[in-house]
């Protein structure tokens, strides 16, 4: 303040020598009194409004940094209530330069932490649309078009590893049961003739919908066809047995009875 008042002082005392020096460049040329007066006159105006236009200029400057410390105060105070964070509080004895440039900083911290937030919770939905895909499960609740907070993200993160891991859970689930299946079909040499065991033998396994009605169907049907075996091995043991009895009632060779046995 020291300073801007000695150039203040140093500015009236050059405008001062200024006019002394015409004043005497004046009495030396032999104008007369009067027109020395009205060309003193017309060099105070020079001077007011020089001064005048700098001080609009200075004015206007002040008002465009009103209006955007204002437009940024609001730009603040609605990222602030959509990223449910603390308001910010104005710094006490801070010029307007140092509030315009907070607020500047601020909005546009605050802008991209949105944009952040919202970019993350759109990768959340491609992953949760794809996992629930996969597990015939209904989709985490959210507001797509409100910012979602950091607890709801974190919850989110959570939500989605839980998934995940039961996706892991049910395809080791899914892969064990398919192997038995097959084993199960071969031995039976039975080609699957419904649309669900066709999905389980020939579909990819990455494309096989791991609902919990589909786990559990997955199980009946190997369920069913373990049944079977277990019929047709007791079945056979009967018949076996009854040819062996037939062997003896007949008599029937024992070269003849190793050839059959091969069966």
């Amino acid at each position: 303040r020291a300073r801007s008042e000695a150039l203040a002082s140093e500015s009236v005392l050059c405008l001062t020598r200024a006019l002394a020096t015409l004043r005497g460049i004046w009495e030396e040329i032999g104008i007369p009194e009067e027109q020395r007066l009205e060309r003193t006159n017309v060099v105070r105006k020079h001077v007011q409004e020089l001064l005048e236009l700098m001080v609009k200029e200075e004015e206007g400057l002040k008002e465009r940094l009103l209006n955007s410390i204002a437009a940024h105060r609001k730009d603040v105070d609605t990222l602030c209530r959509e990223l449910q964070l603390e308001p910010l509080q104005a710094e006490e004895d801070s010029t307007l330069l140092q509030q315009e440039k907070c607020l500047r900083t601020r909005a546009e911290a605050l802008l991209k932490e949105k944009e952040d937030r919202k970019r993350e919770l759109n990768n959340l939905q491609e992953e949760d649309q794809d996992l629930c895909s996969t597990l015939c499960t209904t989709p985490f609740c959210v507001d797509s078009d409100a910012v979602p907070s950091l607890e709801k993200l974190e919850c989110y993160r959570n939500h989605l590893a839980s998934l995940a891991a039961e996706k892991e859970r049910r395809q080791e689930v899914f892969v064990n049961i398919k192997r038995q299946i097959i084993l199960c079909m071969e031995e039976l040499d039975h080609t699957p003739d419904t649309s669900f065991e066709q999905d389980v033998v020939c579909k990819d396994e990455a494309d096989f919908c791991l609902s919990t009605d589909n786990i559990a169907a997955l199980r009946d049907l190997l369920q069913q066809l373990e049944g079977q075996r277990s019929l047709n091995e007791a079945l056979c043991v009967e018949l076996r047995s009854r040819i062996v009895l037939l062997w003896e009632r007949l008599q029937v060779p024992a070269e003849e009875r190793e050839a059959f046995a091969v069966h």
